[in-house]
């Protein structure tokens, strides 16, 4: 998939120059851009402390599985078929709730990811949008994202549009 992507691009951007002179093309970093938002900074340092308060909760109940684990272990052959079946059902049910758990908060569509949503993807937009607008107001065919999969062998640092973005969102870099 990324290199039927890189073809394409590459095949866009040579057909672009072969076919028309006056088209323009520059580059951003997302994540450069990103690191000098003081509130996308603040967000990503408030969802890594929400995730580490989260993990250490799942840790809590896996250590809790692991005790509950050795002191059957201990104590199995000591405990009557019902007390042993009880004792592992006991085990069954903590592991699973630890799962769940972990499932509720870092899954697919977990808190973690709303959480991400709610703070990050504002910012996002926000800089997307200036990217946009950039782009329209300097008549620019395409601006690539040097800080994803796409990459550039050479890029001359006057097209680099990083810094307009963020100072059109009124950072100053």
């Amino acid at each position: 998939m990324k290199k039927l992507f890189l073809i394409l691009m590459v095949s866009i951007f040579t057909i672009g120059i072969a076919n028309s002179q006056s088209q323009k093309f520059a580059y951003v970093d997302t994540d450069y851009m990103l690191k000098n938002i003081p509130s996308y900074q603040a967000a990503q340092a408030q969802l890594d402390k929400i995730s580490v308060d989260w993990q250490k909760e799942i840790e809590a109940i896996y250590a809790q599985v692991d005790k509950l684990y050795k002191d059957f272990q201990a104590e199995k052959v000591l405990l009557t078929e019902e007390m042993r079946t009880k004792r592992e059902n006991d085990i069954v049910l903590k592991e699973k709730e630890a799962k769940e758990l972990q499932k509720k908060y870092f899954g697919k569509e977990g808190e973690l990811y709303k959480k991400r949503q709610e703070l990050v993807k504002p910012i996002q937009d926000e800089v997307f949008n200036a990217v946009k607008e950039i782009a329209t107001d300097g008549n620019f065919a395409i601006i690539f994202d040097t800080s994803g999969s796409l990459n550039m062998l050479y890029t001359d640092p006057k097209l680099d549009k990083s810094d307009d973005v963020l100072k059109k969102l009124g950072y100053k870099n």
